[in-house]
């Protein structure tokens, strides 16, 4: 396995045997993932079938999901190891296990019935079956508390109408987690359902998205729901409980989101050092210019300060003691700073830097969905203020 500097940082942070398991991750992405992905790529294919079974196989499917699931028995710091440890070579591969974890068996570990864990729960944290999350929508995306799916009750029944869009792992789901307005005139966070649908049921019609320039090897669908007929076995959580389901989920998925972030900033930091060591202009390696040393530092510095913050809040997510604006605040500060120091980073190394084989181009991409994934960082803004305006909370906007 390559040297990583976020292997120094990340030691002294978790214990032996969680390092172990991100070192096992990382081993698998540098030995196996590594030497594939720009062909992938290049092919324009999505996550080979392969990789899934893999992926599963080593248990990154189940890491938070309790033994007596069929998971790891961990928490959601395993998860963000994992995302660390994959991110660092692809966020498209890293995202296909996170999402399906965070957003698909991690709710229905904390919201499902025991019917519903029953039928599901164990094949989700093998891999053996993924859940697709549907919030996003054609009119929707910060305002998600308000959806656009309506489903309507018909006696025992209710049916649903609409579309979701930029759902993630849809081209794998056996079932979509649908987020649907179930009482239009519910008070706020009181008025939506989240529904459990197979992806095969009637009425049920998934496209992929084309001419995505991001994550390109991540299955991204558009889910048409033309008269679905669901019941109250598929309600998951509680009916006009939605919101809940919603804002627990985008909290774990926020922190998984930041991982992956930091996994490019890492991947940036090793790429650009080794670089500049080696890049000879004017007489000697541009690494001995001061310009050149301060965009490395300030690499290094962000990825120190914001992994020790990541480990430390998915610790206190693990605990139940994790504020809601701090996953927020978190994921907003790691996009933007990886983004940014990304961008630097290419600048330094020039021309190079341009070419998909050199690999600063594909996370400089991808982080861009670390700033709109998981909440607009804008939006995401507005809501992070809030305790610290709460005078006039109810004015902000």
């Amino acid at each position: 396995m390559s040297h990583r500097r976020l292997d120094h940082h990340l030691e002294p942070l978790v214990e032996d045997e969680r390092f172990a398991l991100y070192q096992s991750i990382a081993r698998y992405a540098d030995d196996e993932l590594a030497p594939q992905l720009l062909g992938w790529e290049r092919s324009k294919v999505l996550v080979p079938d392969q990789v899934i079974r893999q992926l599963g196989d080593m248990g990154i499917f189940g890491l938070p999901i309790p033994e007596e699931h069929g998971g790891q028995g961990g928490g959601l710091t395993d998860l963000l190891l994992a995302g660390l440890a994959l991110s660092y070579q692809s966020q498209s591969v890293a995202i296909t296990p996170g999402a399906a974890v965070s957003l698909g068996a991690n709710p229905l570990y904390k919201f499902g019935n025991n019917s519903q864990k029953q039928q599901h729960l164990s094949d989700l944290a093998a891999g053996n079956r993924m859940f697709a999350f549907g919030l996003s929508e054609p009119g929707r995306g910060s305002d998600a508390a308000n959806p656009e799916v309506v489903a309507t009750r018909d006696g025992e029944h209710f049916i649903l109408r609409g579309e979701k869009c930029w759902s993630t792992n849809a081209a794998w789901a056996s079932h979509i987690v649908v987020h649907a307005l179930t009482d239009p005139d519910g008070r706020n966070g009181h008025r939506s359902t989240c529904f459990i649908i197979p992806r095969d049921r009637e009425g049920v019609h998934y496209q992929e998205m084309e001419g995505k320039t991001v994550w390109p090897l991540s299955s991204t669908g558009s889910i048409a729901l033309d008269g679905v007929k669901a019941d109250a076995g598929d309600i998951l959580g509680d009916l006009d409980g939605g919101f809940e389901v919603m804002i627990t989920t985008l909290n774990g998925g926020r922190l998984f989101i930041a991982s992956l972030a930091l996994g490019s900033l890492a991947f940036a930091l090793d790429k650009t050092s080794k670089y500049v060591q080696e890049r000879k202009q004017f007489g000697g390696p541009i690494g001995r210019f001061q310009r050149v040393q301060d965009v490395v530092l300030e690499m290094e510095i962000a990825l120190e300060r914001n992994l020790t913050w990541l480990i430390q809040i998915g610790r206190r997510y693990d605990e139940g003691t994790m504020e809601r604006e701090q996953a927020s605040k978190l994921k907003i500060d790691c996009s933007r700073v990886a983004s940014s120091l990304l961008l630097d980073a290419m600048e330094v190394c020039g021309g190079v830097a341009g070419l998909d084989e050199f690999g600063l181009s594909r996370h400089s991409a991808d982080l861009f969905v670390t700033r709109v994934g998981e909440g607009s960082n804008r939006a995401l803004m507005t809501q992070a203020v809030r305790p610290l305006l709460s005078d006039i909370a109810d004015q902000l906007q």
